[in-house]
């Protein structure tokens, strides 16, 4: 099997076209090891599609199947375009959560970066969760995936590997959920970190600063229609979130390396 590796803002998946073999959950987890396999946070297939230009599925790390990636759909662009699979620099991507269009921004021949439509979110009220002797407010967001996002006032106190997964497993959460923690650094700015249900600690998420930035816009700490830069630990993506709660993510893309795998 050949792969290419891609990263969004430090978010790795090992990409491959064609249709999904019947052992991803072993070859997922597998590939995915950072210590006896490739390495990554899990694998992205990209085959045609019958209601876009091309459709994509995604595998975390443990095997399980996610219905969307910013980073991931974003590397898509990249790998369709960059290998020739497409001269369209407008796309749209088929994922479990509906149909994403993608607008590529190319130089030298090559795609840089990805704006990426990313449909409409939904914010419901807070909630609050107990977890490790201590109650968290949430901020509920739907960005075709759960996300909950948690508004805090100083990054470097969060413990982000043990109450990540102490609230992605959480009883509210039979099917788990995406948890992002914000600081707000200013109306235009937010600072986040990210615990992926199913991978642990990422790089990035970009459905998670879609979600962040969302609960934000609901929250009042920043404003619609203007475009909020989000610090993540693999770098800054910009999302803008417009008056119906649809949201715009752009940010690079880029391929590591090529490989091939028994």
């Amino acid at each position: 099997m050949h792969f290419t590796k891609m990263h969004g803002l430090g978010n790795d998946y090992l990409y491959v076209y064609g249709e999904v073999p019947q052992d991803i959950v072993a070859l997922s987890t597998r590939l995915s090891d950072r210590h006896f396999g490739v390495g990554s946070d899990g694998m992205i297939y990209i085959s045609p599609s019958a209601v876009a230009d091309f459709k994509m599925r995604i595998f975390n790390a443990d095997g399980s199947e996610a219905k969307m990636c910013g980073n991931g759909i974003r590397c898509v662009g990249k790998y369709v375009y960059d290998k020739g699979y497409t001269d369209k620099k407008i796309l749209k991507v088929e994922t479990l959560s509906g149909i994403k269009d993608l607008d590529l921004v190319v130089s030298a021949g090559k795609v840089k970066k990805v704006a990426v439509g990313m449909g409409v979110t939904t914010v419901d009220e807070d909630i609050t969760v107990h977890a490790c002797d201590k109650d968290y407010t949430l901020t509920p967001v739907s960005v075709g995936n759960p996300h909950v996002v948690c508004f805090v006032e100083d990054m470097d106190t969060v413990a982000l590997t043990t109450v990540g997964p102490a609230i992605e497993h959480d009883t509210l959460f039979p099917d788990g959920v995406n948890v992002e923690f914000v600081q707000v650094l200013s109306p235009t700015e937010l600072r986040m970190r990210v615990w992926e249900r199913g991978s642990g600690v990422t790089m990035a998420c970009g459905t998670g600063a879609c979600a962040s930035v969302s609960a934000a816009v609901h929250n009042g700490f920043c404003p619609m229609e203007q475009p909020i830069s989000v610090q993540l630990d693999g770098g800054v993506l910009t999302i803008e979130v417009h008056s119906d709660y649809s949201v715009t993510m752009t940010g690079p893309a880029e391929t590591i390396c090529e490989g091939d795998v028994d």
